[in-house]
């Protein structure tokens, strides 16, 4: 079974940066459509964004277009997030996710087979 771990996450200054990283065990992520998504502390999970198998198309929340950039590295099997210009408001955990689907959604939970076990991304002066 797919096991994936985040890593990346931490307390950083609203206007700074964070890269996290998705890394699978036992299986190579370069097979699967990958998600990120976030839970804040009384709010429900939402999608931050998601990259297709191929990695020709991506997919990004309106609230963090422009901010963050997904990729996937082939050769390091990883998925990362990119996240920039960070404000409190993306303070939450987060998730990667990942789909034997060849196409990614943000939306639709249960699309996706695999999920990590979270990183804690804090965005605070």
């Amino acid at each position: 079974q797919l096991q994936l771990a985040e890593s990346g996450g931490g307390l950083v200054q609203p206007g700074g940066s964070l890269r996290l990283s998705c890394a699978a065990s036992a299986f190579t992520l370069n097979y699967y459509a990958i998600g990120w998504f976030r839970q804040a502390p009384g709010k429900e999970r939402e999608g931050v964004s998601c990259i297709s198998l191929s990695g020709d198309m991506t997919n990004y929340a309106d609230s963090v277009k422009g901010r963050f950039t997904i990729s996937r590295d082939i050769s390091n099997e990883t998925v990362y997030l990119q996240m920039n210009n960070l404000r409190p408001e993306d303070t939450a955990v987060y998730y990667c996710a990942a789909t034997i689907q060849a196409m990614c959604v943000l939306t639709t939970f249960i699309y996706y087979d695999f999920w990590g076990q979270g990183t804690q991304v804090t965005v605070s002066s």
